[in-house]
């Protein structure tokens, strides 16, 4: 590969493709070119990289010839379909849909975590579901000083993480709510301005949706541990941007505050904010378009033996998808 490879962004337009060419230019990636690919609809739109008006183009089966480094966030049809035809053309493959997050011949990756996964690749690489991926950041760390054995969990998720359309649908709900106009849906089953929603993915047999059981199975994965065991359930919110997970997690080994907070003041991608005398704590209007995530509400979890609970912040669509793409693209370049 190439010090100064030349890059695809597949899915350009979309919220977390414009948050990747933002994050290779912030973070100085060493792009020697940039193509941007996408839905024939957004061909010939145009994005601004590094001082230049960039046009999207249609993405092919012939896209890939030259390109060394490939993100691609279009969704997991489209991975299935072209993330291999890019492998085979050469190309690495950072992506950040579910298609491949399973697969035993992926490495899935946050670089804090299993950056050592990344050289196991076979041309394709999974980027872990955003809420999976920030909840980590402050489980792992706990994980490796505790040993974890078990977490129940809620989430707080921003409309976000579903897309452009539906940070349109609560802007809209809230301008027609506030006016007492009807409220129009399309992206989500029922009003999302001032309400929850305990529903995020599909709902499976057992009653848990694809996105709960997401946090067990990727967790497992990414952290080595096979027997990690986590009871989810995922709430859509009224947030623009930027996911909250509130953790009551089981470690093998006792553990105190203290020491929990000394070791998540080590954590690297993560702040502590925990005063509450001083209504200090993560919230995700200030987490939004920040790099690193925040852990905050530490305190002995009353209910379980060797129990920590803390409370998890962080921007979804950076280091729950486009920053730690970019991060697995550097931790590629670091063997050239």
């Amino acid at each position: 590969m190439n010090r100064k490879p030349h890059v695809a962004v597949v899915g350009a337009t979309g919220a977390v493709g414009i948050e990747m060419v933002k994050t290779l230019e912030k973070r100085n990636f060493p792009v020697g070119k940039l193509t941007l690919l996408a839905s024939a609809r957004s061909a010939g739109k145009k994005l601004r990289f590094r001082g230049e008006e960039i046009t999207v183009q249609v993405l092919t089966r012939n896209s890939f010839g030259g390109v060394e480094i490939a993100l691609f966030s279009a969704g997991s049809s489209i991975s299935k379909e072209f993330a291999p035809i890019a492998a085979k053309a050469g190309c690495v493959v950072i992506d950040n849909s579910s298609a491949f997050r399973m697969d035993d011949k992926v490495p899935l990756v946050i670089p804090e975590i299993n950056a050592a996964d990344v050289k196991l690749h076979q041309g394709i690489i999974a980027n872990p579901n955003c809420t999976t991926a920030v909840a980590l950041m402050a489980l792992y760390p706990l994980h490796q000083a505790f040993f974890v054995k078990r977490i129940f969990a809620s989430s707080y998720q921003a409309v976000s993480g579903t897309g452009a359309k539906a940070i349109e649908e609560l802007k809209r709900q809230i301008e027609q709510s506030v006016n007492g106009k009807p409220i129009t849906k399309e992206v989500y089953p029922h009003q999302i301005a001032f309400n929850v929603l305990p529903h995020v993915d599909s709902f499976l047999q057992d009653g848990y949706t694809k996105e709960e059981m997401k946090m067990q199975n990727e967790g497992r994965k990414i952290m080595h541990h096979p027997t990690f065991r986590a009871s989810v359930t995922c709430v859509r919110v009224p947030v623009y941007r930027a996911h909250s997970v509130a953790v009551n997690a089981e470690f093998d080994k006792p553990v105190t505050v203290d020491l929990a907070r000394e070791v998540l003041k080590k954590a690297p991608g993560l702040q502590v904010i925990d005063e509450p005398a001083k209504n200090e704590y993560p919230q995700p209007l200030n987490l939004a378009e920040q790099y690193d995530c925040a852990v905050g509400r530490l305190r002995a979890d009353c209910a379980l033996d060797n129990g920590l609970a803390f409370w998890v912040s962080g921007d979804q669509l950076l280091k729950g998808a486009a920053l730690n793409a970019v991060q697995i693209g550097e931790e590629l370049l670091k063997s050239v």
